[in-house]
């Protein structure tokens, strides 16, 4: 038997058919028919998955298809010398060609789909207002939330405006937990000692379930009856001021970031020291620059010649240090929190500030 065999391209035809019919199913039908979804970036999440529902199951169409046509084509049969072979495609080059470009460029457009979608979710650009910067900490086996303007810790469900820009970051006090609302399409990690960020903006009036989806103790199981309610911004209003009238007393408010710089002058090196040891250490050792754990060693960083500039391009100098502090900084080792994601007053950046400037 030679070639593709009997009735290849009729099956090719069916198979196209069947395939094409996959992709208009899919073009059409939008994932919210069954999920809700809560936030403007669900949108987009939804438009990827489904490309990438209707390119993955037109190819395994192909494929299953194939293989089954291939199977019964080719199968062994009672006439069949012992030594028959099949169609033989080893050394074709024009083939090996196809199959190595084709998977190339399929791999560099789902690669940018996935980058326009998830780069201005995880990184901020200047442009890129933070809007509502809340805070989500992970318990055994609960979720506690904080927002600037009320003392302490809110607990029960979190909640937000609609049509609100929200800069979203988790941490975790105890084990490895996880942020994960369906409706958002988002989920994150909760690790101890790491901030990881959301940025979403809200866009439909609802309750939705909050679900931990990493194993983190015996309860984990449990760890989903708390919702994110997203409502009018009058209401969310009253629930803030409930909550900033319930906590007046209790400490711990995230702190309020000004444009303008950190006042320096009476940073005590001590009290940096401590504050290093509970919010820096985890990614920063007090070694040499290449001592890396996450960041680079920060031994000397105002006074290594080896090192005249910091990972932002800026000469540096103690206002430098405190402007990273306060804003983050975005590069090549990864995210350093800004100033509300490591909880941080000014007073504590001229703490943290002095504390490096006495490393030498």
């Amino acid at each position: 038997m030679k070639g593709l065999g009997p009735g290849f391209w009729p099956f090719t035809g069916i198979l196209t058919v069947l395939a094409i019919a996959n992709i208009y199913y899919w073009a059409v039908t939008p994932l919210s028919r069954w999920m809700p979804t809560a936030v403007t970036v669900a949108t987009q999440i939804d438009e990827l998955f489904r490309a990438f529902l209707a390119v993955g199951i037109a190819l395994f169409i192909y494929i299953l298809g194939y293989a089954i046509f291939f199977s019964v084509v080719f199968r062994a049969r009672k006439e069949d010398p012992p030594d028959a072979l099949g169609v033989q495609i080893h050394d074709n080059h024009k083939l090996e060609l196809w199959w190595t470009i084709l998977p190339t460029i399929a791999v560099l457009l789902i690669s940018w789909a996935s980058v326009r979608v998830w780069f201005p979710i995880q990184i901020a650009s200047a442009s890129t207002p933070a809007g509502l910067v809340v805070e989500s900490i992970g318990h055994q086996w609960f979720y506690t939330f904080r927002y600037p303007g009320i003392n302490g810790e809110v607990t029960g469900n979190m909640h937000l405006p609609v049509g609100q820009a929200v800069t979203l970051n988790v941490s975790s006090e105890d084990v490895i937990h996880s942020f994960w609302v369906p409706a958002m399409r988002l989920k994150q990690d909760m690790v101890p000692g790491l901030i990881n960020v959301m940025r979403f903006t809200t866009d439909r009036v609802g309750r939705y379930r909050i679900i931990c989806t990493e194993f983190c103790g015996v309860e984990h199981a449990v760890m989903n009856k708390q919702y994110l309610v997203i409502e009018p911004k009058a209401q969310f209003d009253a629930w803030y001021h409930g909550w900033q009238v319930r906590n007046a007393t209790a400490s711990n408010a995230l702190p309020q970031v000004s444009s303008a710089p950190v006042d320096l002058s009476d940073g005590s090196a001590a009290a940096g020291q401590v504050l290093f040891s509970q919010k820096c250490s985890a990614c920063h050792a007090i070694g040499p620059f290449t001592q890396r754990i996450v960041g680079p060693g920060l031994k000397g960083v105002l006074h290594d010649p080896a090192h005249p500039n910091l990972l932002s391009g800026k000469p540096a100098t103690p206002t430098n240090v405190a402007d990273i502090l306060q804003h983050g900084l975005q590069g090549s080792y990864g995210q350093m929190p800004t100033q509300v994601q490591n909880a941080l007053t000014d007073k504590d950046i001229a703490n943290l500030v002095a504390y490096l400037n006495s490393l030498k």
